[in-house]
């Protein structure tokens, strides 16, 4: 009988490993997958990066041709972005936009 009982035992290690040895493979062909995901984001954002910047030039180059204060164009682009923001936010939350209203006033 105690034969019996350590044959089990065995066996159910033996299952376990198994199972572990399964699970690793998974996660090591999940994680290969993801570096080659990672690496091709990457590429992908190294290849945005450049054509934005060759795109900067070419508009910086024809803005100043043009006699265009790139600065103050992107400034007042700030200021809209902003300001929009804040009215979304007074939007999404009403009680806020009163309380920051009463502290203006």
């Amino acid at each position: 009988m105690g034969l019996g009982g350590t044959a089990k035992k065995l066996q159910k290690v033996t299952d376990m490993a198994e199972d572990v040895y399964t699970r690793l493979n998974d996660l090591r062909d999940q994680v290969v997958e993801m570096r080659k995901t990672t690496q091709e984001t990457s590429d992908r954002v190294d290849r945005l990066e450049r054509e934005t910047a060759e795109m900067r030039a070419v508009v910086e180059a024809l803005a100043e041709a043009e006699g265009i204060d790139i600065e103050a164009v992107t400034a007042d682009v700030h200021i809209s972005e902003a300001e929009a923001e804040g009215t979304d936010a007074a939007e999404s939350d009403p009680d806020r936009a009163a309380a920051d209203s009463a502290e203006q006033d």
